[in-house]
């Protein structure tokens, strides 16, 4: 491995940062970085009558170069928008609400398995506004993940990887609720019973968290990637949406009914009715008003399914079908609903100034570890899916950082949990085929806006489980097959990686399971090792990604056959033209001062800078 010196590298200075339009309709467009005419052949523009673009002709935001090395068709020739593609703002607000819908499913989730143990009762109002904490805060670590971070259309949120230590740390470090008088204590009391319990929880996250950030932007995750091969990606991509299985099956088995209805709907819309377009009214000042066809079908399955069996169920509640408490029922957090205050801004530290113990920290570092892992095989399904090349060393190492950040942000506004890269969402880009990065933002400011209205944000947890469960299943479905996608690079053929890709995915599999069936199998000695072990052998896209790594590394087999010649056609080469190496990065630049980065021959030794090479493979 020999890192490349400056002089080697093309200077380049031929493309603007990328810039934000806020011109009115009809304007003209200036900005390559983000046009808005970048639809696919077949598909139809919502862009409103009378704009125009002076984009170059052919131009597209997944630049063709990359594209056919890295990208094939057909993942790519059926999105609306790519990832630098700007819709509408109208058709971005419903388009952003599409993933809040997606993600606060299981984001709320969190909270209400966490209050129990923190000795909160189930009808205190505190419930809601820890909900609105981790809702206000995943939507800040989400627009500082796209507009900074990885810069990819992903969705950041609360992460089950930190359930497991926040639980032992709820369980040794304090008494159990059942022993406490709580009944007989005074409300400033039980108040007091479980914000410190929150306090100890936040410490421990947030403090943790500092190892991620140093992971991030010291550029050790970068180098990590140096072994990241196609089938290390495989098993732990397809192993994010294979594990979830449990989960999306448990949510639709508590009214299949229900569930059914919500796959079957987003099956017929997004699949069959997908080329289906509907005329609206659009009104510019060039031309008036007109008429435009939307695929609304294509864009909203997932609001349209969600949104219409969320009122199937609701008029069934009112009509008395559901029994009392079946979980299809839409008024069984009305409790919820009502104890939540209309305007209500999270702060830090609103629950007391975090507390801080070497076992909590140290304990935490698992739960910190299994979202790093998780998160890389994240980036990389969510930019195959939505239309970029294989995010780059500097995008991976701030996007690390970046949820590093936001862990610590977690941590310091008390959610009782960390932040991640949510697999939900990047599987509703594959139903939407609205890869995006501006509609992430428009979601991360509903998220924002509902974490403070916290009537607004309540009332979408009245979607029954049921609904999610049918969502999840089609979503998560979609994160195993782009997984398995990458095994286009590899040789099938070969009996070496067919032996690596089954091995890596059933033992991902096995051993996780075997793992939750017997807990406190793990006897180090170590109470502090036992809960690290514990929590990284019960994550599969660890256990699959590392047997992928070690077995792929280590078992002989050449470059074509592992696939790492096609595979490796994203990296930054010297030999490259100058054109194609600033075409390659421009996806992934910063927002802003991107003239002056690479102006600055030493941005090129930051490893987060867009101009970081890295380590490449010497050429033979």
């Amino acid at each position: 491995m020999v890192p490349i010196p400056p002089e080697e590298l093309p200077e380049d200075t031929s493309h603007p940062a990328e810039a934000t339009s806020t011109q009115p309709a009809g304007a003209t467009s200036t900005h390559p970085a983000e046009a808005t005419s970048t639809h696919p052949a077949g598909a139809m523009s919502t862009q409103p009558a009378g704009a125009t673009s002076t984009q170059p002709a052919g131009a597209m935001s997944v630049y063709p170069e990359v594209q056919t090395a890295t990208q094939p068709d057909a993942c790519t020739n059926e999105l609306l928008y790519k990832v630098d593609d700007v819709p509408p703002w109208y058709m971005c607000i419903f388009l952003g609400l599409q993933h809040y819908l997606t993600m606060v499913g299981a984001t709320i989730t969190i909270p209400f398995i966490l209050t129990p143990l923190m000795c909160i009762d189930d009808n205190d109002p505190v419930r809601g506004k820890i909900v609105s904490s981790i809702v206000f805060v995943s939507g800040l670590v989400t627009l500082l993940q796209a507009t900074f971070g990885v810069r990819l259309p992903i969705v950041q949120g609360g992460t089950f990887s930190f359930l497991v230590p926040t639980i032992a740390i709820l369980t040794t470090s304090f008494d159990t609720c059942d022993l406490l008088p709580l009944h007989n204590m005074t409300a400033v009391g039980r108040e007091e019973v479980w914000q410190v319990r929150m306090r100890e929880v936040q410490g421990a996250i947030a403090v943790s968290a500092i190892f991620q950030v140093l992971v991030g932007f010291t550029g050790v995750m970068g180098v990590l990637l140096t072994w990241i091969t196609p089938l290390t990606v495989v098993p732990t991509v397809t192993l994010v949406g294979l594990s979830l299985f449990d989960v999306a099956a448990k949510k639709a088995a508590l009214h299949w009914g229900i569930s059914f209805m919500t796959m079957a709907m987003m099956i017929v819309f997004s699949q069959y009715l997908r080329n289906v377009a509907f005329p609206l009214p659009t009104y510019t000042k060039n031309s008036g008003f007109a008429l435009s066809k939307l695929q609304i079908f294509k864009l909203f399955p997932v609001l349209l399914a969600m949104c219409f069996s969320w009122g199937f169920c609701a008029v069934l509640t009112a009509a008395g079908v559901f029994p009392e408490g079946n979980k299809a029922r839409t008024d069984l957090t009305t409790d919820l609903l009502d104890g939540s205050p209309w305007f209500r801004i999270p702060y830090p530290c609103q629950w007391g100034v975090p507390t801080v113990t070497v076992s909590g920290v140290f304990g935490m570092l698992a739960g910190v570890l299994a979202s790093m892992i998780e998160s890389v095989g994240d980036y990389y399904a969510c930019a195959r899916i939505s239309g970029a090349p294989p995010p780059p060393t500097h995008a991976i190492n701030r996007g690390i950082g970046t949820e590093g950040l936001g862990c610590i942000l977690a941590g310091l506004w008390g959610t009782g949990n960390g932040t991640t890269s949510y697999s939900e969402n990047i599987g509703a880009i594959g139903v939407t085929k609205v890869g995006s990065r501006r509609v992430v933002q428009f979601g991360a400011v509903i998220m924002l806006l509902l974490g403070m209205l916290g009537k607004f944000g309540a009332l979408f947890v009245t979607i029954p489980e049921p609904v999610i469960g049918g969502v999840f299943c089609v979503m998560f479905s979609m994160i195993t097959a782009v997984g398995l996608s990458t095994l286009q690079y590899v040789d099938l053929n070969s009996s070496r990686n067919l032996f690596v890709l089954g091995f890596s995915i059933f033992f991902g599999l096995a051993l996780p399971k075997w793992m939750e069936s017997n807990p406190g199998v793990v006897q180090t000695g170590s109470l502090i090792l036992d809960q690290i072990l514990t929590v990284l052998l019960q994550t599969s896209m660890f256990v699959g990604g590392l047997l992928g790594l070690l077995l792929d590394n280590t078992i002989p087999g050449s470059e074509e056959e592992r696939g790492l010649l096609k595979w490796n056609a994203h990296l930054l080469d010297p030999a490259m033209e100058e054109e194609k190496t600033s075409a390659r990065s421009r996806c992934y630049d910063l927002p802003v001062g991107m003239d002056t980065i690479r102006r600055w021959s030493w941005c090129r030794y930051i490893p987060v800078s867009p101009t970081f090479v890295g380590f490449v493979r010497k050429r033979v």
